[in-house]
């Protein structure tokens, strides 16, 4: 069973910068893709951006690209979303999903592990 814990989440201005941390417990993060989601207040989940298990492919929302960067150190079973020009409409909850395959998907359900999502808020 892989088990998710996000980290980094918090308070930042516009145009600010966060990194968060997905760290999964398992015997090894290797057989996993990892791709983030967010929920604003009152909208559905969206997939945000997401890294294959072999961190060779990467894809990412087009309201986040040029901004966010996804990344992971398997040897820290560690997925990584550096946050970068933060905006006031990136405010949401920011969930790490896994799944046992070696493609991106965007569709949520399909994710089968699921962390318990953090907080990040962009306001003046």
């Amino acid at each position: 069973q892989l088990r998710l814990v996000e980290s980094g989440g918090g308070s930042v201005q516009p145009g600010g910068s966060l990194k968060l941390s997905c760290v999964a417990s398992a015997f090894t993060l290797d057989y996993y893709t990892i791709a983030w989601f967010r929920q604003g207040p009152g909208e559905e989940r969206e997939v945000v951006s997401c890294i294959s298990r072999s961190g060779d492919s990467t894809t990412y929302a087009d309201f986040v690209t040029g901004r966010f960067t996804i990344s992971r150190d398997n040897a820290k079973k560690t997925v990584y979303l550096e946050m970068n020009s933060l905006r006031p409409e990136d405010t949401a909850v920011y969930y790490c999903a896994g799944r046992a395959r070696a493609n991106c998907i965007v569709n949520a359900p399909l994710y089968e592990h699921w962390g318990q999502g953090i907080q990040v808020t962009v306001t003046s």
